[in-house]
Parts: C-alpha cells; structure tokens; sequence
C-alpha cells in the first residue's frame, strides 16, 4: 500500500531517497512536498486499501483451504508452510517474498520514524539539529541517525515478541489519539484551511473499534500494557524539561547549542529553506501564542 501511496503522490526519484523532498510510503506521518496532495491522497487510498484489504483476505482464505487447522496451530511461518506444501521445489518464493515484504515494512518505518522527529524539532518540540537536512542531498540525517539510535536501543530487549507488544500497543494508542484529535478540531476550530474535508462519521467508527480493541488488550494483556504506557510516560519529563520549561538557565542553552554545532559539523547539514506555507502557517501560530498570553496577562491584571 505505501508503494501505492508514493506512486499516486508523485515520487521524485531516487535522487531523493529518504530526503525531505521525497514522497513517503507513509503519507499519514509525511511532512513536505506532495505533488496535487488534495487529488491523489484520496485517490491513493481508495486504491490501496480496497487492493491491499483483497489480497490479505484471498490469501487467508488460500492458507485455510490449503492447510488443516492444527497445521495452522503448528506453524511458526504459515506461508512458508504453504508453500512448501503446494510449491514444491519452488517453495523457496514464499521466504523470498516475505523477506520483501519485511524490507518494504523497514523502508517505511524508516521514512516515518525519521520524519517525525524532523517534524518535532521544526516544531520546537526536539533539538533543532533534528530538524537540519544535508547540504546537498537534503536528507535529514540527524533525525535517521536519532532513529537508529533508538531502535538498537529498543533491542536490548531478548524477547522480540514482547517488544513488538510494547510497540504495538503504544502505536495503536497514539493512532486512536491521532482520530480523536481531528474531531476535537472539527469542533474547536472549524473554520481553519481544510484541503482535504472527511466526513465525521469515518473517524467515529474508527473510534468505536478502536476503543473496543484497546479495552480488549488491557484486559488481556494488562502487563504488557502496563508497562508499554509507563515507557511512553517516561517523555513527559524529558517534555516539561525542554519545552515547558521556558526559564532555563544559560549553561542549559550553551549545552544545546554546542550538541546542535557539533552535529552540523559531523553531519553536514543545515536548516532546509521553508516554504512560504510553512512560513505564514509559523507566522500564524506565532500570533496566536502572543494573543493567548496577552489575553492570560489582561485577565491576571484587571
């Protein structure tokens, strides 16, 4: 599906691999260029869902065909099962092909991951050494090398199973979060640039499923749950540290920027030229945080 999505947005390339201006394999967390994002987004989707949702189901319907339930049960690879049992010599396609898929499932995560520590730090939410790209190739090399970082981090861990728990529960949290804030925003601020409008009633059903599945793994797995929400948790002081707390002191600044200059130089790279959307959408927020605290100041002063 994500290829799907990179070809309908636009890709420019390979010259732009995993750079600021390549299209992503993962539009939802995609933070740049998109070529005529309001027409082929949807169209994306309405290809790729439908396209992928037929071949997941068909193949389901060819492992329990093919294969007898304790079969099923037994195997620790279905499809590689599959294959040996009706492939033949040619069996070897399944792993070949499982295998792609799974460099396919990295390639998008690395695209993902990446830019969404590049989209925080442009934000003010991380370092901003996170939100420079390479001079030249005008790839955001911090934010890949932070992600490398933190997934070899993340495989201290011996049991693999239990990470991809962890994992999974955390993102399947977050996406929940992700709908629920699109609704608050309907509401809140209606009237805000909407390029692309979705009826209410998709992110409301999506909802509703997904406050069912979440209650079900708390209540199947509240251990892993547990302890996935308390590793989540363990951002909100890294938070109140770096961006709540607005009054640092000087020594705090002249660390930060001694670590953002070092990495300029290790990595050869400098903040990328906003565009004027970015920049009248910075110009804007700016705004709005001033009125915010001139409306705190007046009604703390009558």
């Amino acid at each position: 599906m994500g290829e799907l999505c990179q070809c309908a947005l636009g890709n420019k390339g390979s010259r732009y691999l995993h750079s600021r201006q390549a299209s992503s394999t993962c539009t939802h967390y995609y933070y740049g260029y998109s070529a005529d994002l309001q027409r082929n987004l949807p169209r994306a989707i309405f290809i790729s869902i439908p396209l992928v949702t037929f071949v997941f189901v068909f193949a389901n319907i060819a492992y329990i065909t093919a294969m007898s339930p304790e079969e099923l049960l037994a195997s620790n690879a279905v499809a590689v099962t599959f294959g040996e049992k009706l492939l033949g010599v040619m069996s070897w396609i399944m792993p070949i092909s499982v295998a792609l898929s799974t460099f396919g499932g990295v390639n998008g995560s690395l695209f993902t991951s990446s830019r969404l520590f590049f989209a925080g730090a442009r934000e003010g939410q991380l370092p901003s050494v996170l939100a420079m790209i390479h001079v030249k190739r005008c790839t955001p090399i911090p934010a890949l090398l932070f992600t490398c970082i933190s997934t070899l981090l993340m495989l201290v861990t011996s049991d693999i199973y239990t990470l991809i728990n962890y994992v999974g529960f955390i993102n399947y949290l977050f996406y929940g979060v992700t709908v629920a804030g699109q609704i608050v925003l309907r509401i809140k601020k209606p009237d805000i640039p909407r390029p692309i409008k979705v009826n209410l009633f998709f992110p409301v059903i999506y909802l509703l499923f997904w406050a069912f599945l979440l209650v079900f793994s708390l209540w199947s797995e509240p251990v892993v749950c547990g302890i996935g929400l308390a590793i989540m948790l363990t951002g909100v002081p890294v938070y109140f540290l770096g961006v709540y707390w607005e009054n640092k002191p000087q020594c705090f600044y002249s660390f930060i920027e001694s670590l953002t200059k070092a990495g300029q130089k290790l990595c050869m790279v400098v903040y990328p030229q906003m565009e004027e959307y970015d920049k009248e959408e910075s110009t804007s927020v700016c705004k709005e945080k001033e009125e915010e605290e001139e409306e705190t100041i007046n009604s703390s002063h009558p």
